[in-house]
């Protein structure tokens, strides 16, 4: 996550009035009453959380989080939703993990995805993960109980400051990045940028791999249209595809993009409550470099 993610998101805005207070947020759920079945094993099997105290765990590490900063993903729990194993090319994306390429998971939060390679099998210190705040690292090795086993290397990171360590330190040394829930963050000038970037930090060859998934609409705004440009550029397909065309010129690279929409279940609905009127859906993408 980056600083233009904090004027992008709308939390800031009701910091505006001294009385605020984040739990009134449309998208604050008060309280989780179960964990869905993939988040719970790896909480049970890979971090060793008893079964009977994972739920009152993840409330504790949610209200932790949320206290850091409001996001929407925090807010409403998304933080247990894995998106990597979810594409289709995940088992290629574990072998090529296994054999000691390198993933970089842009805007982690609390980094579930990571914890979930390595449940896989994945060696962790073939993982490395950005975030804007830091603070979120250490939630995320509470919440999984990994303090003393995981080897990923966290780097705390603006992806629009040339001089971060994320910057200086990885560009061209990374084979795959997962950007989930990050794109969307952005307007649509933004989001060129934040690509071009992402670009950078991949080994310049073919099969460097984008992949994430972000959320969608499938009446998107005209790019064209500068007056109401969004502050959050939501894609379908089309547009998503548009974007990447522009990044190719603009970086003299080829990408074969691919994306796909699906229903967000759960997630509309918070989105309803912020958007109303705007049908929200999930679209997961894959761009291999050529």
């Amino acid at each position: 996550m980056t600083k233009a993610m904090t004027e992008a998101e709308p939390g800031p805005n009701y910091m505006l009035s001294e009385d605020y207070d984040p739990h009134t947020l449309p998208w604050y759920e008060p309280e989780l009453q179960d964990v869905e079945p993939e988040a719970r094993q790896l909480l049970e099997k890979y971090s060793k959380i008893p079964s009977d105290e994972v739920v009152q765990h993840v409330n504790n590490m949610r209200d932790r989080a949320f206290a850091v900063f409001p996001y929407p993903c925090v807010g409403a729990f998304r933080f247990l939703d894995m998106s990597i194993p979810q594409q289709p090319i995940y088992p290629e994306i574990l072998e090529r993990l296994k054999s000691g390429q390198k993933l970089l998971d842009v805007g982690c939060a609390l980094g579930q995805e990571l914890r979930r390679l390595v449940f896989d099998g994945v060696p962790s210190e073939n993982l490395y993960a950005s975030d804007l705040r830091r603070d979120f690292f250490s939630i995320s090795f509470d919440l999984f109980n990994d303090h003393t086993t995981l080897k990923t290397q966290f780097v705390e990171s603006d992806i629009f400051d040339p001089t971060s360590q994320l910057v200086q330190q990885l560009t061209g040394k990374m084979d795959i990045v997962n950007a989930a829930s990050f794109f969307h963050l952005f307007a649509w000038d933004q989001q060129v940028a934040a690509v071009r970037q992402v670009i950078a930090l991949l080994r310049p060859r073919p099969g460097s791999l984008v992949i994430g998934r972000q959320a969608a609409r499938k009446d998107p705004i005209d790019p064209d249209n500068r007056e109401n440009a969004p502050k959050r550029y939501r894609h379908d397909v089309e547009t998503w595809k548009r974007l990447w065309r522009q990044v190719e010129v603009e970086t003299g690279t080829r990408w074969e993009v691919e994306a796909w929409l699906e229903v967000w279940e759960g997630v509309d609905s918070v989105f309803k409550r912020y958007h109303p009127g705007v049908e929200t859906f999930k679209m997961n993408f894959v761009s291999r470099r050529l």
